[in-house]
């Protein structure tokens, strides 16, 4: 009997470890199979340039860098395109005389929103809050600004 015992453990023992093998073979296999594939990483550069021409056409735009041009140590194209460059040489015209006390870094933000607003609420028809938000009278006058066109 106790060799008759023994040899059904040996047997059952032998047939466990190989189930257990098997499992495990297929459960490396499935895993495998299952791994997200790996993901490559490109880097590249990207100049960003915000263009903020606050309502104006293309052709606007292109006049007041002009005017920049002429007065304010804009050097870039006019390609009516109002970015970091254009609004630098606008914040230094409305740093000099429009009450601008921020840094000169071409982000069109509330305070250079709010000098422009003093500039426009001069000669140009700006009747609302020096608020620094561009809403429908600041983008109306600045539009007039643009085409020379000062209110009446």
């Amino acid at each position: 009997m106790r060799s008759n015992t023994l040899t059904r453990t040996l047997v059952s023992l032998t047939a466990v470890v190989g189930i257990a093998a098997g499992s495990l073979a297929t459960a490396s296999a499935s895993f495998a199979a299952t791994a997200p594939a790996s993901k490559s990483v490109v880097a590249s550069h990207a100049s960003i340039q915000s263009v903020n021409n606050l309502g104006l056409s293309t052709d606007e735009a292109k006049k007041v860098q002009n005017w920049l041009n002429q007065y304010w140590g804009y050097t870039d194209g006019a390609d009516g395109q109002l970015g970091t460059n254009s609004w630098k040489a606008f914040q230094r015209c409305l740093q000099k005389y429009w009450g601008y006390n921020d840094s000169i870094d071409g982000i069109v933000g509330p305070n250079t929103i709010k000098a422009l607003q003093r500039l426009l609420q001069g000669s140009y028809g700006y009747a609302g809050d020096i608020d620094g938000i561009a809403g429908s009278g600041t983008q109306a006058a600045f539009k007039r600004f643009a085409n020379g066109n000062p209110a009446t």
